[in-house]
């Protein structure tokens, strides 16, 4: 078989993850690989997409590999699925997979992002492999790399593909026209809005306008395009080491200065490919310049989003897991599929009530197993990430287990007493009041609070 690996990293042949696909090709010299690095190659397809096009037109199989890069694949991916489509180049009927590797942040809404673009152009997609960033160097992650390959043969030859997602009935929708009437402003608040709009977007610029015009407070919009990235995240860590990003164009110091000094965000983008232009992903991954850390914590933050938003799972999934990694309050999403004033004017008045009242709400697990994945990392490289590490400590997120010792010792003390039959027998049916004893306390000095 032909198989194509279109290596997206960054870092070419030095790329941690295309050396599990180099593995597999060691080992089955029977199929032919060819490798590309289109991750170092982005700025050359886009002058000339003509030696890629070739490559894709042979292959039979084509296999993305790529670090997971901010709740999806790196920038230079997102930008090469972009060429892609927008060359036409036939690949239906073509076998699709990938390989990653990550510490499995998020690595399920990677895979979805390429398996969705993937059923976009036709092809036949089959479940991918996500490893850990060490996992090739032991064994058993050597042996999952030979099972996933002996599969991806297997599914080949058998037909065994992901089935693509259901999709609603889509409607052409009209664009939406600016109708909100401007309210008063004050200088109380600083909201930005970051958005990536082209000149010719009308309907997301129409859908700003009406919330700027619902808005009590001054805003100001930054637009990414306008911004001269010198290039997406190379995944250098020199940041981690100097603090300071490797490129020249000062985007560690715009976002510090122009973004996150803000008292709320307010993301707007247009939907493409799953996700939206390039040049947002280009933002999400230089923002690697501030490491593991939640520095924007307790801010608020909310959308405007112009497409089909409904029939987005995988988009939906990473707005939501993006505001509960970061610990920033999500005051909802407006679109423009149904009543958009409305819609806009309603986050609009939840923006400003989340202000005011400062509002926050507890981590659920998008949140709470992103930052565990988190801890657990920047503890073991604590050497070289310092200050992740510093942040960490002084933010107590390295909440270990085995730090409860007082919580720890409780519980074995409690399961000593329940292993005694006479206690067993005493406590039957009573377990539930001692649990809930402490709850009833708080209702109770709430009322006599209320009183």
């Amino acid at each position: 078989m032909k198989i194509l690996v279109l290596n997206a990293s960054s870092k070419g042949k030095n790329s941690t993850t295309v050396h599990t696909a180099l593995y597999l090709q060691a080992l089955h010299p029977e199929h032919e690989f060819t490798f590309i690095p289109v991750g170092q190659r982005i700025k050359s397809y886009e002058k000339d997409f003509a030696p890629l096009r070739e490559e894709l037109e042979k292959a039979e199989l084509i296999l993305f590999s790529y670090p997971v890069y901010t709740f999806i694949a790196p920038y230079q991916l997102h930008r090469l699925i972009e060429l892609i489509k927008a060359d036409g180049v036939d690949l239906s009927g073509k076998f699709a997979s990938q390989i990653t590797t990550s510490k499995h942040f998020y690595d399920v809404t990677a895979h979805r992002y390429i398996a969705e673009n993937c059923f976009d152009l036709g092809m036949k997609v089959i479940q991918g492999l996500s490893a850990d960033m060490d996992d090739l160097l032991t064994e058993q992650g050597q042996q999952d790399a030979r099972n996933f390959f002996d599969q991806l043969i297997f599914s080949c030859e058998k037909g065994l593909l992901v089935t693509p997602p259901a999709k609603g009935l889509v409607k052409e929708k009209e664009v939406h026209q600016a109708t909100i009437p401007s309210v008063p402003k004050t200088k109380e608040k600083d909201v930005v809005i970051v958005t990536n709009y082209a000149p010719d977007d009308q309907n997301l610029q129409n859908m700003i306008e009406d919330f700027r015009a619902a808005l009590p407070f001054e805003s100001r919009i930054v637009n990414l395009r306008e911004f001269p990235f010198s290039g997406g995240c190379l995944g250098c860590f020199s940041c981690a080491v100097t603090g300071k990003c490797i490129y020249k164009d000062r985007f560690d110091e715009f976002l510090r200065t122009k973004i996150q000094n803000a008292d709320a965000f307010v993301y707007a983008f247009t939907i493409s490919d799953h996700y939206t232009h390039s040049s947002f992903k280009c933002y999400d991954d230089r923002q690697f310049c501030n490491g593991h850390r939640t520095v924007t914590h307790g801010t608020p933050i909310a959308y405007l989003i112009s497409g089909d938003y409904q029939y987005e799972s995988n988009l939906r999934m990473i707005v939501e897991g993006r505001a509960e990694v970061g610990g920033n309050y999500l005051c909802g999403v407006a679109t423009d599929e149904g009543n958009t004033a409305a819609d806009i004017q309603s986050l609009a008045d939840s923006l400003v009530f989340s202000l005011e009242k400062k509002l926050s709400r507890p981590a659920n697990f998008y949140g709470v197993g992103g930052m565990k994945i988190f801890r657990d990392l920047i503890y073991v490289m604590q050497g070289m990430m310092k200050a992740d590490h510093k942040f960490y400590k002084e933010h107590g997120i390295y909440d270990f287990p085995q730090k409860q010792k007082k919580r720890i010792l409780q519980m074995k003390l409690v399961g000593a007493m329940l292993a005694v039959p006479s206690v067993q027998k005493k406590m039957k049916g009573q377990m539930n009041q001692y649990i809930i004893g402490p709850y009833v306390k708080v209702v109770e000095q709430a009322k006599a609070k209320r009183n």
